[in-house]
Parts: C-alpha cells; sequence; structure tokens
C-alpha cells in the first residue's frame, strides 16, 4: 500500500481544500495520473499519484482542509484486476452455504449500485470547483442546474440561479431553504436574507487585506496625468501595431514602462521588509492586478523591464486569460515585486489601492475623463487620468513617494522617454 500526500506547493502555502476527486476508490491509477483537484489560497492545483496501482481509499472528503505533507488516499501497488474478484469470492461461499437467502440478497445489492450509479452520474457534470463546492453547500444536485455554458460546464452562477428557482412554488419548495439555513453557521430568521460561505480564497483575500492594514504603515498620494500624448501616439501605431505584433496596443504597456522608469529612480519602492532589513531587488517582476469570478488575483509579468511594449502586451493578455478560466499556476503567481491595478475599467474616477504583501508600493489607475485644464494661457479639454500610489511609509518617504508619481507622469505626457528609459 503507498500513500498520496499532498506535495510542497509554494512558501506560502500550507494547507488547502479538496475542491474535487477525480478518481474514486476501485478506480486504476497510472503513475503520474491526477488524483484529485485542490484549491488553495491562489489558485486550484491538480495532484498527481506518484505510483500505479488500484485507488483503495480516500483519506479526506471533498470540501475537508488538509496540510501539506498529508496522506489523502491510498493506493493499492498490487490492486488491479484482481482486486474485483476477490471481493466476489465471499458472495459466492454465501451462496453455497444458504441458497435460500441468495435470492433475498440480490435486491440488496441493488441498491447501492442504484446509488453508485447516482453518484457517478454526478462526477462526470463538468463544472469548476467553485460551482461544485456552492453546490454542496446549498444541497443542490448539479444534474438538474440548467447549464448556459455552451460546453456544458457549470459556473458558480449557474448554481446560484438554480438555488433561488425553486422559491418561486408555493408551500412544499419552501421547506428546502428553511433546512439549509439550519446547516448554515449563521441563522437568519428572514427570508429576504440569504447566507452564503465565503469560498477560501475570499477568506484568504479578506484575511491579507487586514493583515496589510493593521501591519503596515499605508499611506497614499495621488496625481493627474495628462493622456493626450499617449492617445495620439497609440491612434497613429495601433493598426501597424496589431498587424506585426498579433496584439492590440494598450496602456498597460505605457504604464508598466513607465513603473519600471520610476522603481529605478526610486528604487525603495521595489524594496521588502523583513524584520529590520530591507531586501532591495534589481529585478522588475510587475503584478498586473485581474478580476475573477474567484476574486481578485495579481499573475506576474516576469522581467518586465527586459520586454518590448508588444511582449508586454501578450504576456498580460495571456496571464489575464488563464486568470479567468482558473488556469493560473502558482510560479505566475509568486515573487512580483511592485505592482498595478486598474480601476477604471469598472468606471472608478479615483480610490486608494490596498498594498499587495510583502510588497511596499502599488499604482492605482483610474478611468479617463475629459476634463478643462489650464495649458499655458489656454483652457482646453484634455483626456485626463487619476493615479494613486500607496506605499509603506516604514521605508518610503512622503519626498519619494510624490517624486515616484511625478516621474511616472512626466514619461506618460512625454512617452518619448519610456524608449529613452530603456
Amino acid at each position: 500500500m503507498a500513500e498520496v500526500k499532498v506535495p510542497e506547493l509554494a512558501e506560502s502555502i500550507s494547507e488547502g481544500s479538496i475542491a474535487q476527486w477525480l478518481k474514486q476508490p476501485g478506480d486504476h491509477v497510472e503513475k503520474g495520473e491526477y488524483v484529485l483537484e485542490l484549491e488553495t489560497d491562489k489558485v486550484n492545483v491538480e495532484i498527481i499519484s506518484d505510483y500505479t496501482g488500484t485507488l483503495s481509499e480516500h483519506l479526506a472528503e471533498e470540501g475537508d482542509t488538509v496540510q501539506v505533507g498529508q496522506a489523502i488516499a491510498i493506493v493499492d501497488e498490487n490492486g488491479s484486476a484482481a482486486a474485483a474478484p476477490k471481493a466476489e469470492a465471499p458472495k459466492v461461499e454465501e451462496a453455497k452455504a444458504e441458497p435460500v437467502k441468495a435470492e433475498q440478497a440480490a435486491p440488496a445489492k441493488e441498491a447501492p449500485k442504484a446509488e453508485a450509479k447516482e453518484a457517478s452520474s454526478t462526477q462526470q457534470v463538468i463544472a469548476s470547483p467553485a460551482a461544485r463546492k456552492l453546490a454542496r453547500e446549498k444541497g443542490i444536485d448539479l444534474t438538474q442546474v440548467p447549464v448556459a455554458d455552451p460546453l456544458g460546464r457549470v459556473r458558480v452562477q449557474d448554481v446560484e440561479a438554480a438555488s433561488t428557482a425553486p422559491a418561486a412554488p408555493a408551500a412544499a419548495p419552501k421547506q428546502a431553504p428553511a433546512a439549509k439555513q439550519a446547516a448554515a453557521p449563521v441563522e437568519v430568521n428572514d427570508d429576504r436574507i440569504e447566507v452564503v460561505k465565503m469560498t477560501r480564497r475570499r477568506q484568504t483575500i479578506a484575511k491579507r487585506l487586514v493583515q496589510v492594514q493593521s501591519e503596515a504603515a499605508m499611506l497614499t498620494t495621488f496625481n493627474e496625468v495628462d493622456l493626450s500624448a499617449v492617445m495620439e501616439l497609440r491612434n497613429r501605431h495601433k493598426d501597424s501595431f496589431v498587424k506585426t505584433n498579433d496584439v492590440k496596443l494598450g496602456f498597460m504597456s505605457f504604464f508598466t514602462k513607465a513603473v519600471i522608469g520610476a522603481l529605478k529612480k526610486y528604487p525603495l519602492l521595489n524594496a521588502e521588509i523583513q524584520g529590520d532589513h530591507i531586501l532591495k531587488k534589481n529585478f522588475y517582476d510587475i503584478g498586473v492586478a485581474v478580476s475573477t469570478d474567484e476574486g481578485l488575483v495579481v499573475p506576474v509579468v516576469r522581467d518586465a523591464d527586459r520586454k518590448s511594449f508588444a511582449e508586454i502586451e501578450k504576456n498580460i493578455s495571456d496571464l489575464a486569460v488563464k486568470a479567468r478560466n482558473n488556469k493560473l499556476g502558482l510560479s505566475d503567481l509568486s515573487g512580483g515585486t511592485f505592482t498595478i491595478t486598474n480601476g477604471g475599467t469598472f468606471g472608478s474616477l479615483l480610490s486608494t489601492p490596498i498594498l499587495n504583501a510583502p510588497q511596499v508600493g502599488i499604482l492605482g489607475m483610474h478611468t479617463i475623463k475629459t476634463r478643462p485644464i489650464a495649458v499655458g494661457d489656454q483652457i482646453e479639454n484634455r483626456p485626463m487620468m487619476y493615479l494613486a500610489l500607496s506605499y509603506d511609509h516604514r521605508i518610503v518617504d512622503g519626498k519619494e513617494a510624490v517624486g515616484f508619481l511625478v516621474a511616472i507622469k512626466d514619461m506618460l505626457e512625454d512617452p518619448e522617454q519610456l524608449l529613452l528609459q530603456g
């Protein structure tokens, strides 16, 4: 017998929740084959078996929290096709010993088969881990959930829609929500209030945001930038850029380049605090915040200072697609030195972004608004954006923070500097 254990995942991850078993007891497993899907604080990871044989036992159930190094399944390396006859041998002996009871035994055997079929049909439903977890919490059969996805995948929205649908019929269906409420950790005696358990990732986001605010001396400073020159440059080159690079020229590459130029001038914003030491980083791995159904994630553009505008745009686009499809790996999320978040995509005019620990700086972009601006002695309408820099005042002083934002403003208002700063 061999144990399948939770492997080492990343330095900051010590546990996870079993989102879905991909192999059931009795299934044959090859070495290197996926056995289960584990939901961690950052990403979902598929765990493989290091052994070939028959999966004989689950040591934890879906939804259980398991630690790194913990045994979660047993694989019988000697078991394969031989496992089935062993189970059937006692049935033959019972039939010989007591022929009268053989007829009574047959109906009893069919019930588990029926249950197994129902369980297997639920397992065969294609659903995201978050949707499966929500369905378990709400007591919803995934096979009965109407699906909008053309590929037939059940999503969180589908489960939520299915949970509200039974509320329409009158007396009998209303009993079900009452039972669910009683099982929930929080009891609310009001039919207008729905109790939903936070996902593991949302719980982690909440804890870390509170932790950052309690441990860092966080402060935010603001400035505004005239994007006329950037927009004019984009309009002139957008068609040729797409033809040459097969990707659109967006704002993120300009802002990423400007951030790198400013970080080179103000290196403490690219640093990290460990105890009473400062770790100054001479590389530029820029995190770009991406909103997903599971919450905000920050995949990292590696060595962004060495990448061209096109490479940065492609990298960000690929990471955003992976994030929304829940395909990000741990390597995509770890080790960023500075973060950019763009609330402007949702229409935000101004905000105070929260640090992405252990980083000490984060730049907040916002929506572009045409506003009247004094240009010399004239008033002109210009496309303006407010910028916000949140920083850790423990190592970054106000002078550096303001200088950092001014450097970004200057480079974006004269984008030729972005080419010169390298």
